[in-house]
């Protein structure tokens, strides 16, 4: 028996249980390749305005789609999650979103002010809340050292564009 022989013949055989992983894995790649080029396409429509942030505050800076979903039981509504990151000294310019926006913080510490409020600064697993037409004045990562981010979940109205910037 050669070498490679050997060394194969040594080799665990798969579980019962891994092999139905596997196969399962498949089936929802499948399914996921026959619907997520309509999601993506969907997603990365609604969100082209939030991607503008990357020349922002820092070349660090990105909106990342994490998912998109009508709301079966709330017509013509749908929920968007982003992932906002904003490198050291990041930030977003003034805006305002569609719909209402809850953020919750991931990484590090997010400054935050909505529509003449005061600053307030936000740190990993705290929250934050944006009444729909709510003036976003200031989002930036709190630290010109270290990195930031926040998951970012919209419900606005079908097809509404997510993110207007103020001149």
């Amino acid at each position: 028996m050669t070498a490679m022989n050997l060394a194969a013949s040594q080799r665990p055989v798969p579980s019962r249980a891994f092999a139905m992983a596997a196969i399962g894995g498949l089936a929802c790649a499948f399914v996921i390749g026959k619907v997520l080029p309509v999601t993506l396409d969907t997603v990365s429509g609604v969100l082209a305005p939030l991607c503008a942030t990357a020349a922002e505050g820092s070349p660090l800076d990105k909106v990342e789609p994490i998912g998109s979903y009508a709301l079966p039981n709330v017509p013509g509504k749908r929920v968007t999650i982003v992932r906002v990151s904003y490198g050291p000294g990041g930030f977003s310019r003034p805006h305002r979103h569609a719909g209402s926006v809850t953020a919750y913080i991931t990484k590090g510490e997010i400054r935050s002010q909505l529509g003449g409020g005061p600053v307030e600064t936000f740190g990993v697993g705290q929250s934050f809340f944006e009444p729909p037409g709510s003036t976003h004045l200031v989002s930036a990562n709190a630290s010109m050292t270290e990195p930031a981010e926040l998951i970012a979940v919209f419900v606005a109205d079908e097809g509404a564009q997510l993110t207007t910037f103020l001149e």
